[in-house]
């Protein structure tokens, strides 16, 4: 069955167009409570979201939709994604709900949706939930109409169990950190997980006014994080987007770190430990020098597809705990079941201050290959897989390549281009080669 409305991650718009209107978030709340109850009673879902203006009119939309179907809710106002994940298993709720378009720009909104253990729900449940909203709405009577309450100390209960999950016998006191939440849903989270773990804290986008939700600031805009990074003679610099579930970092060089990078040092901390770490999983983008340097330390290396819940598949599938994507999310299933931005910063900085080394220390065994990246437009009708030239070309720069290199041509999943990517230990090579296999492409 093709799913009509959710994507990769829950159902994404521009907020006032179809999906995203309040009219539909109503039936989809009403549709999800009926498939609930087909298991359970008297279901209680959280709802959370994060700082965009939108989230007023949609909050409103599904605590009225659930109620509709005899669904209890409790509004946890604005809360990462990872915490509504969090507190979804912690209050044994039937569903956790979260209202974001995470790195997006204001104008657009989003719901996705946590099971009760917390983790994304299968594609069943969501074909299930489409079926339902086909269906016309069965209407609660007045006797078993849902409720609604707020829970008053969501973020409380969040910044607690970020905490737990930093080394009790460690503490970040003498550390500067500029912490960036993108004026989303962390802002009021954010510095004080750090701050209550002893570190000096400079708070930048931590001013939400409802429309300025990741704009020149957060994860998907670092320069600003490095400027106040340098500005301020800071020790680091952590970056999150709107819903808090992907992270940049910064060291005090003003030096930029990647989710790849992340991963490789959080395997390689664990190993330092004695942990044993069989393997870790990335995305078709990992950098090779990576995969390289976990090949080194004799930890298994798996490519899913772009898209944290593959990565979560794979995980899943192996028993593996440690996974994630260059963007920035990052899983660490023995800490959370889901990406959690905050809680991956920290990993790193137990890491740090465990060893009494600097990111750039830590991560010295690791010099990521220089990548060229070119989106190609196709042509309307373009079979671009059956071009006997891109096969010939691409059979050429692969061999020149050898083991020092990698190429990767894919289809956008959201727009009408084909993705080349070649990465190459010398930069030149890997620019000249993408260039080459764009031109096959153009040439159809």
């Amino acid at each position: 069955m093709t799913r009509k409305y959710f994507g990769t991650d829950g159902i994404r718009g521009t907020v006032g167009q179809a999906p995203i209107t309040p009219d539909f978030v109503l039936r989809l709340a009403h549709a999800v409570g009926r498939v609930l109850k087909r298991t359970e009673a008297r279901p209680t879902v959280l709802i959370g979201k994060d700082t965009r203006i939108s989230g007023y009119m949609l909050e409103s939309a599904l605590e009225s939709g659930f109620n509709s179907a005899g669904v209890d809710v409790i509004l946890l106002g604005p809360l990462p994604t990872p915490g509504v994940a969090y507190l979804t298993r912690a209050l044994r709720a039937s569903l956790g709900v979260v209202i974001s378009a995470s790195h997006n720009a204001f104008p657009d909104n989003g719901i996705k949706f946590f099971s009760a253990q917390g983790t994304k729900l299968p594609d069943a449940w969501e074909q299930a939930v489409e079926a339902a909203l086909d269906e016309p709405p069965v209407w609660a009577d007045s006797a078993t109409l849902g409720k609604a309450r707020r829970l008053d100390d969501a973020a409380g209960r969040y910044i607690e169990f970020c905490k737990s999950t930093f080394a009790n016998d460690l503490t970040l006191k003498g550390v500067k950190i500029v912490v960036d939440a993108a004026h989303g849903a962390a802002y009021h989270i954010a510095p004080k997980v750090f701050h209550e773990l002893g570190a000096e804290v400079v708070a930048i986008g931590c001013a939400p006014d409802g429309l300025n939700i990741n704009h020149e600031v957060g994860a998907t805009h670092p320069q600003a994080l490095i400027e106040a990074v340098r500005a301020n003679h800071a020790d680091y610099g952590i970056a999150l987007d709107g819903d808090a579930d992907r992270l940049q970092l910064v060291d005090a060089e003003g030096r930029l770190y990647n989710g790849d990078e992340v991963l490789y040092l959080m395997v390689a901390e664990r190993l330092a430990r004695g942990e044993p770490v069989p393997g870790a999983v990335g995305t078709l983008m990992t950098n090779m020098a990576v995969e390289v340097a976990f090949k080194t330390r004799g930890v298994q290396f798996v490519r899913a597809k772009v898209g944290d819940r593959y990565v979560l598949e794979e995980l899943d599938k192996r028993g593996w705990l440690l996974g994630g994507e260059g963007s920035g999310h990052l899983l660490a299933l023995d800490k959370h079941t889901t990406g959690d931005g905050l809680i991956s910063a920290l990993q790193v900085l137990q890491a740090c201050v465990r060893s009494g080394r600097t990111l750039a220390q830590l991560l010295a065994d690791v010099t990521l290959f220089p990548q060229t990246l070119i989106n190609v437009r196709l042509q309307p009708g373009q079979d671009w897989k059956a071009s006997a030239r891109l096969a010939s070309e691409t059979q050429a720069v692969e061999t020149a390549l050898g083991n020092a290199g990698r190429v990767l041509i894919r289809a956008s999943g959201t727009e009408p281009l084909v993705r080349v990517m070649v990465e190459a230990r010398d930069a030149q090579q890997a620019q000249a080669s993408a260039q080459r296999l764009a031109e096959a492409l153009r040439a159809g």
